[in-house]
Protein backbone atom coordinates (compact mmCIF):
# COMPACT_ATOMS: atom_id res chain seq x y z
CA UNK A 1 0.00 0.00 0.00
CA UNK A 2 3.21 2.12 0.56
CA UNK A 3 4.41 1.87 -3.19
CA UNK A 4 4.44 4.82 -4.93
CA UNK A 5 1.56 5.23 -6.96
CA UNK A 6 1.27 5.96 -11.02
CA UNK A 7 2.13 9.96 -10.62
CA UNK A 8 3.99 12.01 -13.23
CA UNK A 9 5.86 15.18 -12.77
CA UNK A 10 9.14 16.51 -12.39
CA UNK A 11 11.67 16.05 -9.31
CA UNK A 12 11.14 19.14 -7.97
CA UNK A 13 7.91 19.90 -9.02
CA UNK A 14 6.35 19.46 -5.33
CA UNK A 15 9.20 21.92 -3.63
CA UNK A 16 6.45 24.69 -3.53
CA UNK A 17 4.42 22.70 -1.65
CA UNK A 18 6.04 19.85 0.19
CA UNK A 19 8.83 19.85 2.79
CA UNK A 20 11.16 16.61 2.58
CA UNK A 21 13.11 17.82 5.45
CA UNK A 22 9.64 18.18 7.78
CA UNK A 23 7.15 15.27 5.65
CA UNK A 24 4.78 18.43 5.73
CA UNK A 25 2.49 19.48 2.96
CA UNK A 26 1.12 22.96 2.65
CA UNK A 27 -1.66 24.21 0.81
CA UNK A 28 -0.84 25.55 -2.88
CA UNK A 29 -2.94 28.74 -2.14
CA UNK A 30 -2.05 32.28 -0.10
CA UNK A 31 -2.54 32.20 3.12
CA UNK A 32 -6.08 33.62 4.53
CA UNK A 33 -5.80 35.94 7.34
CA UNK A 34 -8.25 34.82 10.60
CA UNK A 35 -9.42 37.44 12.83
CA UNK A 36 -6.94 37.55 16.04
CA UNK A 37 -9.67 38.90 18.73
CA UNK A 38 -10.52 35.99 20.96
CA UNK A 39 -13.30 37.33 22.06
CA UNK A 40 -14.67 37.10 18.66
CA UNK A 41 -17.25 34.30 18.68
CA UNK A 42 -19.22 32.71 15.42
CA UNK A 43 -22.25 34.68 14.88
CA UNK A 44 -21.16 37.88 15.29
CA UNK A 45 -18.55 37.29 12.86
CA UNK A 46 -20.82 36.04 10.54
CA UNK A 47 -23.00 38.86 10.70
CA UNK A 48 -19.89 41.26 10.82
CA UNK A 49 -19.30 39.61 7.05
CA UNK A 50 -23.22 39.83 5.74
CA UNK A 51 -23.38 42.49 3.36
CA UNK A 52 -24.76 45.60 4.36
CA UNK A 53 -26.41 46.46 1.11
CA UNK A 54 -29.85 44.60 0.20
CA UNK A 55 -31.34 44.05 3.59
CA UNK A 56 -34.16 42.53 2.07
CA UNK A 57 -32.36 40.55 -0.34
CA UNK A 58 -33.63 36.52 0.43
CA UNK A 59 -31.02 35.03 2.62
CA UNK A 60 -33.21 31.33 3.08
CA UNK A 61 -36.16 30.21 0.95
CA UNK A 62 -38.31 27.60 1.28
CA UNK A 63 -38.34 25.25 -1.85
CA UNK A 64 -41.69 24.04 -1.41
CA UNK A 65 -43.55 27.53 -0.77
CA UNK A 66 -40.97 29.63 -1.94
CA UNK A 67 -41.27 31.72 2.03
CA UNK A 68 -38.54 33.43 2.40
CA UNK A 69 -35.94 35.29 4.85
CA UNK A 70 -34.23 38.26 4.46
CA UNK A 71 -30.64 39.32 5.78
CA UNK A 72 -32.52 41.85 7.97
CA UNK A 73 -34.55 39.20 9.38
CA UNK A 74 -32.54 36.58 9.51
CA UNK A 75 -30.21 38.86 11.90
CA UNK A 76 -33.86 40.06 13.94
CA UNK A 77 -34.62 36.25 14.28
CA UNK A 78 -31.48 35.03 15.66
CA UNK A 79 -31.12 38.08 17.94
CA UNK A 80 -34.65 37.93 19.32
CA UNK A 81 -34.46 34.09 19.63
CA UNK A 82 -31.20 34.57 21.83
CA UNK A 83 -32.51 37.00 23.65
CA UNK A 84 -35.32 35.02 24.59
CA UNK A 85 -33.75 31.49 24.92
CA UNK A 86 -31.72 33.74 27.50
CA UNK A 87 -34.46 34.96 29.52
CA UNK A 88 -37.16 33.37 29.07
CA UNK A 89 -35.23 29.86 28.43
CA UNK A 90 -32.61 30.47 31.42
CA UNK A 91 -30.09 29.18 29.14
CA UNK A 92 -26.65 30.22 30.70
CA UNK A 93 -23.05 29.90 29.08
CA UNK A 94 -21.92 26.72 28.26
CA UNK A 95 -25.67 24.76 28.27
CA UNK A 96 -26.15 22.55 25.55
CA UNK A 97 -29.44 22.73 23.29
CA UNK A 98 -29.93 19.53 21.29
CA UNK A 99 -31.56 20.46 17.51
CA UNK A 100 -33.34 17.53 16.47
CA UNK A 101 -34.49 19.34 13.60
CA UNK A 102 -35.39 18.63 9.63
CA UNK A 103 -33.65 21.25 7.17
CA UNK A 104 -36.02 24.00 6.93
CA UNK A 105 -35.28 28.23 7.16
CA UNK A 106 -35.77 28.15 10.83
CA UNK A 107 -33.19 25.61 11.49
CA UNK A 108 -30.16 27.78 10.69
CA UNK A 109 -32.02 30.52 12.92
CA UNK A 110 -32.04 28.25 15.61
CA UNK A 111 -28.72 26.90 15.35
CA UNK A 112 -27.47 30.56 15.31
CA UNK A 113 -29.08 31.75 18.33
CA UNK A 114 -28.35 28.89 20.43
CA UNK A 115 -24.69 29.99 19.67
CA UNK A 116 -25.81 34.24 19.56
CA UNK A 117 -26.88 32.87 23.68
CA UNK A 118 -23.55 31.55 24.54
CA UNK A 119 -24.95 28.39 24.65
CA UNK A 120 -23.37 24.96 22.67
CA UNK A 121 -25.21 23.44 19.99
CA UNK A 122 -25.37 19.31 19.03
CA UNK A 123 -27.37 18.22 16.22
CA UNK A 124 -28.99 14.85 15.48
CA UNK A 125 -31.53 13.39 12.51
CA UNK A 126 -34.90 13.86 13.39
CA UNK A 127 -35.82 10.15 11.89
CA UNK A 128 -33.29 8.97 14.89
CA UNK A 129 -34.83 5.91 17.06
CA UNK A 130 -36.05 6.98 20.51
CA UNK A 131 -32.94 4.89 21.99
CA UNK A 132 -30.39 6.94 19.80
CA UNK A 133 -31.97 10.09 21.44
CA UNK A 134 -31.81 8.81 25.07
CA UNK A 135 -27.87 7.82 24.23
CA UNK A 136 -27.63 11.53 22.56
CA UNK A 137 -29.45 13.20 25.54
CA UNK A 138 -27.33 11.13 28.57
CA UNK A 139 -24.04 12.33 26.19
CA UNK A 140 -24.55 15.70 25.90
CA UNK A 141 -26.93 16.43 29.04
CA UNK A 142 -28.60 19.05 27.38
CA UNK A 143 -31.07 21.69 28.69
CA UNK A 144 -33.24 22.10 25.97
CA UNK A 145 -34.41 20.29 23.19
CA UNK A 146 -35.95 21.60 19.47
CA UNK A 147 -37.74 19.33 18.27
CA UNK A 148 -40.29 18.95 15.00
CA UNK A 149 -43.73 18.59 15.26
CA UNK A 150 -43.08 15.23 12.89
CA UNK A 151 -40.62 13.43 15.09
CA UNK A 152 -41.96 14.53 18.59
CA UNK A 153 -43.60 11.77 19.34
CA UNK A 154 -40.26 9.67 19.12
CA UNK A 155 -39.04 11.32 21.56
CA UNK A 156 -38.36 9.28 24.76
CA UNK A 157 -39.12 10.61 28.16
CA UNK A 158 -36.96 13.57 28.93
CA UNK A 159 -36.06 14.98 31.86
CA UNK A 160 -35.37 18.15 29.84
CA UNK A 161 -38.09 20.96 28.46
CA UNK A 162 -39.23 20.42 24.35
CA UNK A 163 -39.97 23.40 22.53
CA UNK A 164 -41.09 22.57 19.25
CA UNK A 165 -39.82 24.21 15.82
CA UNK A 166 -42.06 24.95 12.98
CA UNK A 167 -40.67 24.89 9.33
CA UNK A 168 -41.27 27.88 8.56
CA UNK A 169 -42.18 31.33 10.63
CA UNK A 170 -45.71 32.05 9.32
CA UNK A 171 -46.99 29.57 11.49
CA UNK A 172 -46.35 31.52 14.23
CA UNK A 173 -48.76 34.22 13.71
CA UNK A 174 -51.55 35.29 15.76
CA UNK A 175 -53.41 32.54 15.00
CA UNK A 176 -50.59 30.21 14.81
CA UNK A 177 -50.55 26.44 15.92
CA UNK A 178 -51.17 26.32 19.86
CA UNK A 179 -47.96 23.34 19.74
CA UNK A 180 -45.63 26.26 18.48
CA UNK A 181 -46.43 28.80 21.45
CA UNK A 182 -42.96 28.01 23.53
CA UNK A 183 -41.44 28.63 20.54
CA UNK A 184 -43.19 32.06 19.69
CA UNK A 185 -42.97 33.06 23.40
CA UNK A 186 -39.27 32.58 22.90
CA UNK A 187 -39.37 35.04 20.36
CA UNK A 188 -41.13 37.77 21.51
CA UNK A 189 -38.86 40.76 20.97
CA UNK A 190 -37.56 42.21 23.61
CA UNK A 191 -36.65 46.17 23.22
CA UNK A 192 -34.11 45.78 26.22
CA UNK A 193 -30.42 45.59 25.04
CA UNK A 194 -29.28 42.29 26.09
CA UNK A 195 -25.63 42.43 27.08
CA UNK A 196 -23.77 39.83 25.10
CA UNK A 197 -22.48 36.77 26.89
CA UNK A 198 -18.56 36.10 27.22
CA UNK A 199 -17.54 33.98 24.85
CA UNK A 200 -14.65 33.78 22.57
CA UNK A 201 -13.29 31.95 19.82
CA UNK A 202 -12.06 29.01 22.12
CA UNK A 203 -15.11 28.07 23.44
CA UNK A 204 -17.28 25.55 22.40
CA UNK A 205 -19.89 26.33 19.77
CA UNK A 206 -21.01 22.71 18.93
CA UNK A 207 -21.03 18.73 19.63
CA UNK A 208 -21.58 17.58 16.13
CA UNK A 209 -21.16 13.16 16.06
CA UNK A 210 -19.08 11.50 13.77
CA UNK A 211 -20.89 9.09 11.26
CA UNK A 212 -19.84 6.12 13.15
CA UNK A 213 -19.41 3.99 10.48
CA UNK A 214 -16.66 2.35 11.46
CA UNK A 215 -17.30 2.24 15.23
CA UNK A 216 -19.46 3.76 17.59
CA UNK A 217 -20.36 7.35 17.16
CA UNK A 218 -18.67 9.97 19.21
CA UNK A 219 -19.32 13.95 19.44
CA UNK A 220 -16.76 16.46 17.82
CA UNK A 221 -16.31 19.23 19.90
CA UNK A 222 -15.78 22.37 17.77
CA UNK A 223 -14.86 25.61 18.83
CA UNK A 224 -15.91 29.26 17.65
CA UNK A 225 -12.77 29.16 15.94
CA UNK A 226 -13.13 25.95 14.36
CA UNK A 227 -16.31 27.24 12.91
CA UNK A 228 -15.15 30.76 12.05
CA UNK A 229 -12.28 29.05 9.96
CA UNK A 230 -14.89 26.91 8.56
CA UNK A 231 -16.62 30.50 6.98
CA UNK A 232 -13.35 31.33 5.94
CA UNK A 233 -11.52 28.97 4.38
CA UNK A 234 -14.10 26.50 3.33
CA UNK A 235 -16.66 28.70 2.22
CA UNK A 236 -15.88 32.04 1.50
CA UNK A 237 -12.41 31.08 -0.26
CA UNK A 238 -14.30 28.28 -2.55
CA UNK A 239 -16.74 31.19 -3.38
CA UNK A 240 -13.44 33.52 -3.79
CA UNK A 241 -12.00 30.95 -6.90
CA UNK A 242 -14.98 32.47 -8.82
CA UNK A 243 -15.89 35.59 -11.04
CA UNK A 244 -19.15 35.89 -10.28
CA UNK A 245 -20.24 38.25 -7.33
CA UNK A 246 -21.02 35.42 -3.86
CA UNK A 247 -24.08 37.73 -3.17
CA UNK A 248 -25.70 36.62 -6.72
CA UNK A 249 -25.33 32.95 -5.99
CA UNK A 250 -28.12 30.91 -5.24
CA UNK A 251 -27.75 27.21 -3.58
CA UNK A 252 -30.10 24.35 -3.33
CA UNK A 253 -30.12 23.17 0.13
CA UNK A 254 -30.71 19.13 -0.29
CA UNK A 255 -27.85 17.50 2.15
CA UNK A 256 -29.29 17.89 5.50
CA UNK A 257 -28.23 20.39 8.22
CA UNK A 258 -27.44 18.12 11.22
CA UNK A 259 -24.38 16.92 8.97
CA UNK A 260 -21.36 19.03 9.39
CA UNK A 261 -21.31 19.06 5.26
CA UNK A 262 -24.44 20.73 5.23
CA UNK A 263 -24.37 22.42 8.46
CA UNK A 264 -20.88 24.11 7.18
CA UNK A 265 -22.78 25.90 4.21
CA UNK A 266 -26.74 26.33 4.76
CA UNK A 267 -26.34 27.26 8.38
CA UNK A 268 -23.65 28.60 8.64
CA UNK A 269 -21.07 30.25 5.84
CA UNK A 270 -23.08 30.60 3.30
CA UNK A 271 -25.10 33.50 5.71
CA UNK A 272 -22.18 35.67 5.65
CA UNK A 273 -22.12 35.38 2.04
CA UNK A 274 -25.07 36.57 1.33
CA UNK A 275 -25.81 34.11 -0.97
CA UNK A 276 -29.40 33.00 -1.14
CA UNK A 277 -30.25 29.43 0.30
CA UNK A 278 -32.90 27.37 -1.46
CA UNK A 279 -34.17 24.90 1.47
CA UNK A 280 -35.95 21.36 0.51
CA UNK A 281 -36.98 19.49 3.86
CA UNK A 282 -35.91 16.63 2.14
CA UNK A 283 -34.39 15.03 -1.12
CA UNK A 284 -36.31 14.41 -3.58
CA UNK A 285 -35.13 14.23 -7.16
CA UNK A 286 -38.14 15.46 -9.16
CA UNK A 287 -38.38 18.41 -6.71
CA UNK A 288 -34.46 19.41 -6.62
CA UNK A 289 -34.82 19.72 -10.82
CA UNK A 290 -37.69 21.57 -10.48
CA UNK A 291 -36.22 23.89 -7.71
CA UNK A 292 -33.22 24.61 -9.73
CA UNK A 293 -35.63 25.61 -12.51
CA UNK A 294 -37.83 27.97 -10.91
CA UNK A 295 -35.54 29.83 -8.38
CA UNK A 296 -32.58 29.57 -11.03
CA UNK A 297 -29.85 27.41 -8.55
CA UNK A 298 -26.63 28.43 -9.45
CA UNK A 299 -24.50 25.99 -6.95
CA UNK A 300 -25.73 22.00 -5.86
CA UNK A 301 -24.13 21.28 -2.90
CA UNK A 302 -24.66 16.93 -2.81
CA UNK A 303 -23.35 13.56 -1.72
CA UNK A 304 -22.95 10.56 -4.45
CA UNK A 305 -26.34 9.33 -4.30
CA UNK A 306 -27.83 12.95 -4.96
CA UNK A 307 -25.56 13.08 -7.77
CA UNK A 308 -26.92 9.29 -9.36
CA UNK A 309 -30.81 10.45 -8.78
CA UNK A 310 -29.94 13.69 -10.59
CA UNK A 311 -28.40 11.80 -13.35
CA UNK A 312 -31.15 9.52 -13.89
CA UNK A 313 -33.92 12.10 -12.67
CA UNK A 314 -33.24 14.62 -16.10
CA UNK A 315 -32.84 14.35 -19.85
CA UNK A 316 -30.39 16.39 -20.38
CA UNK A 317 -31.34 17.43 -23.68
CA UNK A 318 -34.61 18.37 -22.43
CA UNK A 319 -33.83 20.03 -19.02
CA UNK A 320 -30.11 20.95 -19.26
CA UNK A 321 -30.43 22.43 -16.16
CA UNK A 322 -28.61 25.84 -17.57
CA UNK A 323 -28.68 27.89 -14.10
CA UNK A 324 -26.39 25.05 -12.29
CA UNK A 325 -22.66 26.91 -12.87
CA UNK A 326 -21.16 24.48 -9.90
CA UNK A 327 -21.94 20.92 -8.18
CA UNK A 328 -19.53 19.82 -5.56
CA UNK A 329 -19.83 16.16 -3.59
CA UNK A 330 -18.48 15.53 -0.75
CA UNK A 331 -18.80 13.00 2.42
CA UNK A 332 -18.56 9.98 0.87
CA UNK A 333 -16.38 8.28 -2.17
CA UNK A 334 -18.02 8.52 -5.81
CA UNK A 335 -17.24 5.89 -8.19
CA UNK A 336 -15.66 6.23 -11.59
CA UNK A 337 -18.25 5.41 -13.27
CA UNK A 338 -20.89 7.99 -11.48
CA UNK A 339 -18.38 10.75 -11.97
CA UNK A 340 -18.45 10.12 -15.93
CA UNK A 341 -22.03 10.00 -16.26
CA UNK A 342 -22.35 13.15 -14.36
CA UNK A 343 -19.81 14.99 -16.41
CA UNK A 344 -21.12 13.80 -19.65
CA UNK A 345 -25.04 14.72 -18.76
CA UNK A 346 -23.98 17.86 -17.26
CA UNK A 347 -20.85 19.08 -19.07
CA UNK A 348 -21.44 22.98 -18.69
CA UNK A 349 -21.34 22.42 -15.20
CA UNK A 350 -17.82 22.75 -12.74
CA UNK A 351 -18.20 19.42 -11.18
CA UNK A 352 -15.42 19.31 -7.81
CA UNK A 353 -14.93 16.91 -5.08
CA UNK A 354 -14.09 18.09 -1.86
CA UNK A 355 -12.62 16.40 1.42
CA UNK A 356 -13.99 17.29 5.21
CA UNK A 357 -14.41 15.53 8.51
CA UNK A 358 -16.49 16.56 11.19
CA UNK A 359 -13.21 16.22 13.00
CA UNK A 360 -11.99 19.47 10.50
CA UNK A 361 -15.19 21.21 10.82
CA UNK A 362 -16.04 20.22 7.11
CA UNK A 363 -12.20 22.15 6.13
CA UNK A 364 -9.75 19.73 4.25
CA UNK A 365 -9.65 19.92 0.35
CA UNK A 366 -11.30 21.34 -2.82
CA UNK A 367 -11.09 21.11 -6.32
CA UNK A 368 -11.49 23.44 -8.97
CA UNK A 369 -11.77 22.30 -12.31
CA UNK A 370 -12.15 25.02 -14.44
CA UNK A 371 -8.80 24.93 -15.46
CA UNK A 372 -7.53 21.04 -14.56
CA UNK A 373 -9.93 18.08 -15.29
CA UNK A 374 -9.19 16.06 -12.06
CA UNK A 375 -12.35 14.87 -11.36
CA UNK A 376 -10.98 11.78 -9.37
CA UNK A 377 -9.27 14.27 -6.93
CA UNK A 378 -10.79 15.49 -3.83
CA UNK A 379 -8.40 18.60 -4.39
CA UNK A 380 -6.14 20.66 -3.02
CA UNK A 381 -5.61 21.71 0.30
CA UNK A 382 -7.50 24.51 1.83
CA UNK A 383 -5.50 27.80 2.86
CA UNK A 384 -3.74 27.55 5.77
CA UNK A 385 -3.85 23.58 6.22
CA UNK A 386 -0.94 21.04 6.24
CA UNK A 387 -1.05 17.48 6.06
CA UNK A 388 1.29 14.67 6.22
CA UNK A 389 1.31 11.47 4.49
CA UNK A 390 2.49 8.74 7.21
CA UNK A 391 3.54 5.32 6.41
CA UNK A 392 0.99 2.49 8.07
CA UNK A 393 3.92 0.96 9.73
CA UNK A 394 7.12 2.79 10.20
CA UNK A 395 4.93 5.96 10.86
CA UNK A 396 7.64 8.28 8.36
CA UNK A 397 6.58 10.25 5.99
CA UNK A 398 5.89 10.04 2.79
CA UNK A 399 6.54 12.21 -0.18
CA UNK A 400 4.22 12.94 -3.21
CA UNK A 401 3.05 9.49 -4.62
CA UNK A 402 2.77 7.61 -1.81
CA UNK A 403 -0.09 5.89 -0.27
CA UNK A 404 -0.01 6.31 3.56
CA UNK A 405 -2.64 7.43 6.83
CA UNK A 406 -3.51 11.42 5.98
CA UNK A 407 -3.07 13.50 8.50
CA UNK A 408 -3.90 17.39 8.77
CA UNK A 409 -3.33 20.12 10.71
CA UNK A 410 -4.99 23.64 11.35
CA UNK A 411 -7.20 26.22 12.64
CA UNK A 412 -10.02 24.28 11.25
CA UNK A 413 -9.28 20.67 13.98
CA UNK A 414 -11.36 20.03 16.76
CA UNK A 415 -11.52 21.09 20.16
CA UNK A 416 -8.34 19.10 21.61
CA UNK A 417 -8.20 20.25 25.00
CA UNK A 418 -11.20 17.92 26.29
CA UNK A 419 -9.09 14.87 25.95
CA UNK A 420 -8.71 14.14 22.46
CA UNK A 421 -11.93 16.59 21.37
CA UNK A 422 -14.30 13.60 21.89
CA UNK A 423 -17.01 14.48 24.47
CA UNK A 424 -16.71 11.73 27.17
CA UNK A 425 -14.35 9.54 24.93
CA UNK A 426 -10.61 9.00 25.21
CA UNK A 427 -8.97 8.28 21.96
CA UNK A 428 -5.00 8.66 22.12
CA UNK A 429 -4.87 8.19 18.28
CA UNK A 430 -7.11 10.99 16.83
CA UNK A 431 -5.30 13.92 17.53
CA UNK A 432 -0.98 13.41 17.75
CA UNK A 433 0.71 16.83 18.69
CA UNK A 434 -1.82 18.82 16.99
CA UNK A 435 -2.26 16.34 13.92
CA UNK A 436 -5.51 14.83 13.19
CA UNK A 437 -5.04 10.95 12.18
CA UNK A 438 -7.97 10.84 9.80
CA UNK A 439 -7.81 7.00 9.25
CA UNK A 440 -7.59 7.55 5.26
CA UNK A 441 -5.50 6.04 2.98
CA UNK A 442 -4.17 8.81 0.59
CA UNK A 443 -2.06 10.52 -1.43
CA UNK A 444 -0.75 13.72 -3.23
CA UNK A 445 -0.01 13.73 -6.75
CA UNK A 446 3.01 15.80 -8.21
CA UNK A 447 0.42 19.25 -8.13
CA UNK A 448 -0.50 18.77 -5.00
CA UNK A 449 -3.91 17.44 -5.61
CA UNK A 450 -5.21 14.68 -2.84
CA UNK A 451 -6.48 11.22 -3.56
CA UNK A 452 -8.63 9.21 -0.85
CA UNK A 453 -7.56 5.40 -1.54
CA UNK A 454 -9.63 4.03 1.11
CA UNK A 455 -10.04 3.87 4.96
CA UNK A 456 -7.27 2.32 7.39
CA UNK A 457 -9.45 0.58 9.11
CA UNK A 458 -10.97 -0.68 6.31
CA UNK A 459 -7.60 -2.23 5.11
CA UNK A 460 -7.39 -5.92 3.94
CA UNK A 461 -4.44 -7.69 5.44
CA UNK A 462 -4.16 -10.77 3.33
CA UNK A 463 -1.14 -12.89 4.02
CA UNK A 464 0.58 -9.96 4.91
CA UNK A 465 -0.18 -8.21 1.83
CA UNK A 466 -2.32 -4.82 2.32
CA UNK A 467 -5.78 -4.63 0.05
CA UNK A 468 -7.82 -1.70 -0.18
CA UNK A 469 -11.54 -2.09 -0.50
CA UNK A 470 -11.55 0.17 -2.94
CA UNK A 471 -9.20 -0.73 -5.49
CA UNK A 472 -11.50 -3.97 -5.69
CA UNK A 473 -14.74 -1.74 -6.07
CA UNK A 474 -13.26 0.43 -8.71
CA UNK A 475 -12.65 -2.97 -10.67
CA UNK A 476 -16.18 -4.22 -10.01
CA UNK A 477 -18.14 -1.01 -10.79
CA UNK A 478 -16.78 -1.29 -14.34
CA UNK A 479 -18.78 -4.63 -14.83
CA UNK A 480 -21.47 -4.32 -17.09
CA UNK A 481 -23.56 -6.23 -15.38
CA UNK A 482 -23.03 -4.87 -11.67
CA UNK A 483 -25.14 -2.02 -10.44
CA UNK A 484 -23.72 -1.51 -7.54
CA UNK A 485 -20.62 -3.25 -5.03
CA UNK A 486 -18.74 -3.49 -2.06
CA UNK A 487 -16.00 -4.73 -0.79
CA UNK A 488 -14.71 -6.01 3.10
CA UNK A 489 -13.05 -8.56 4.69
CA UNK A 490 -14.03 -11.97 6.55
CA UNK A 491 -11.35 -13.91 8.90
CA UNK A 492 -10.05 -16.70 7.31
CA UNK A 493 -7.47 -19.57 9.07
CA UNK A 494 -4.56 -19.54 6.77
CA UNK A 495 -4.60 -16.36 5.09
CA UNK A 496 -5.47 -13.88 7.81
CA UNK A 497 -8.56 -12.08 6.01
CA UNK A 498 -9.44 -12.64 2.64
CA UNK A 499 -11.64 -10.30 0.19
CA UNK A 500 -15.53 -10.77 0.20
CA UNK A 501 -17.15 -8.84 -2.75
CA UNK A 502 -21.08 -7.61 -1.86
CA UNK A 503 -22.46 -7.19 -5.36
CA UNK A 504 -25.42 -5.58 -6.72
CA UNK A 505 -26.38 -7.60 -10.09
CA UNK A 506 -28.04 -5.54 -12.42
CA UNK A 507 -31.81 -6.28 -13.24
CA UNK A 508 -32.00 -10.09 -15.25
CA UNK A 509 -28.50 -10.51 -15.26
CA UNK A 510 -27.18 -14.21 -15.02
CA UNK A 511 -23.91 -13.42 -14.08
CA UNK A 512 -22.41 -15.99 -11.53
CA UNK A 513 -20.14 -15.42 -8.05
CA UNK A 514 -17.01 -17.42 -10.27
CA UNK A 515 -17.69 -15.10 -12.92
CA UNK A 516 -17.17 -12.28 -10.77
CA UNK A 517 -14.28 -13.63 -9.29
CA UNK A 518 -12.52 -14.64 -12.40
CA UNK A 519 -13.36 -10.66 -13.89
CA UNK A 520 -11.50 -9.32 -10.87
CA UNK A 521 -8.59 -11.87 -11.24
CA UNK A 522 -8.00 -11.05 -14.70
CA UNK A 523 -7.24 -7.35 -13.26
CA UNK A 524 -4.74 -7.93 -9.95
CA UNK A 525 -2.00 -9.26 -8.52
CA UNK A 526 -2.56 -12.85 -7.23
CA UNK A 527 -2.86 -11.58 -3.61
CA UNK A 528 -5.67 -8.77 -4.49
CA UNK A 529 -8.48 -11.53 -5.94
CA UNK A 530 -11.63 -11.51 -4.20
CA UNK A 531 -12.04 -14.73 -2.44
CA UNK A 532 -15.93 -14.94 -1.72
CA UNK A 533 -19.03 -13.72 -3.32
CA UNK A 534 -22.32 -12.49 -2.02
CA UNK A 535 -25.26 -11.45 -3.84
CA UNK A 536 -27.34 -8.62 -2.72
CA UNK A 537 -30.57 -6.82 -3.27
CA UNK A 538 -28.70 -3.57 -2.20
CA UNK A 539 -25.46 -2.25 -0.36
CA UNK A 540 -26.56 -1.36 3.10
CA UNK A 541 -24.97 3.06 3.02
CA UNK A 542 -25.52 5.78 5.78
CA UNK A 543 -27.63 8.78 4.30
CA UNK A 544 -24.42 10.85 3.25
CA UNK A 545 -23.78 7.74 0.78
CA UNK A 546 -20.94 5.61 3.13
CA UNK A 547 -21.03 2.31 2.58
CA UNK A 548 -21.50 0.57 6.09
CA UNK A 549 -19.22 -1.82 6.10
CA UNK A 550 -20.27 -2.70 9.73
CA UNK A 551 -23.12 -4.07 8.69
CA UNK A 552 -21.35 -5.96 5.80
CA UNK A 553 -19.14 -7.87 8.30
CA UNK A 554 -22.26 -8.50 10.81
CA UNK A 555 -24.31 -10.24 8.08
CA UNK A 556 -21.04 -12.64 7.27
CA UNK A 557 -20.76 -13.44 10.98
CA UNK A 558 -24.24 -14.32 11.29
CA UNK A 559 -24.26 -16.44 7.97
CA UNK A 560 -20.87 -18.57 9.97
CA UNK A 561 -23.04 -19.04 12.56
CA UNK A 562 -26.15 -20.23 10.53
CA UNK A 563 -23.71 -22.31 7.99
CA UNK A 564 -22.27 -21.94 4.78
CA UNK A 565 -24.92 -19.49 2.32
CA UNK A 566 -22.35 -17.51 -0.04
CA UNK A 567 -19.85 -18.95 -2.69
CA UNK A 568 -16.21 -18.72 -1.85
CA UNK A 569 -13.27 -20.48 -3.55
CA UNK A 570 -13.55 -23.83 -0.96
CA UNK A 571 -17.39 -23.56 -1.16
CA UNK A 572 -19.45 -23.64 -4.21
CA UNK A 573 -22.90 -22.33 -2.82
CA UNK A 574 -24.71 -19.38 -3.22
CA UNK A 575 -26.49 -16.54 -1.43
CA UNK A 576 -28.92 -14.18 -3.10
CA UNK A 577 -29.73 -11.96 -0.23
CA UNK A 578 -28.22 -10.01 2.54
Amino acid sequence: MQDAVAASGPANAAATFYSAATGVYASTHPPVALPSDPSLSLVPHIFARLPAARPDAPALLDAATAEALSRADLRRLVSALAAGLRRRGGLRGGDVVLLALPNSVAFPVAFLAVLAAGSVATTMSPSSAPAEIAARVRDTSPALVFAAPDNVGKLPPLRVPVVLVPDAFHHLGDDGAPEFAPFRELLLFDSEPLMAPPVGQDDAAAILYSSGTGGRSKGVVLTHRNLIATVELFVRFEASQYAAPACDNVYLAALPMFHVYGLALFAVGLLSLGSTVVVMKRFDAGDAVKAIHRFKVTHFPVVPPIMAALVHATKPAAMPLESLVQVSTGAAPSSGRLIDDFVKAFPHVDFIQGYGMTESAAVGTRGFNTKQKKYASVGLLAPNMHARIVHMETACCLPPGSCGELWLHGPAIMKARLITGYLNHQDSRAINDGWLRTGDIAYFDFDGYLYIVGRLKEVIKYKGFQIAPADLEAILIEHPGIVDVAVTSTEDKEAGEIPVAFVVRKSGSGLSCTQVMDYVAKQVSPYKKVRKVVFVESIPKSPAGKVLRRLLKDSLAASAVAGPTSYSESNPMRHSRL
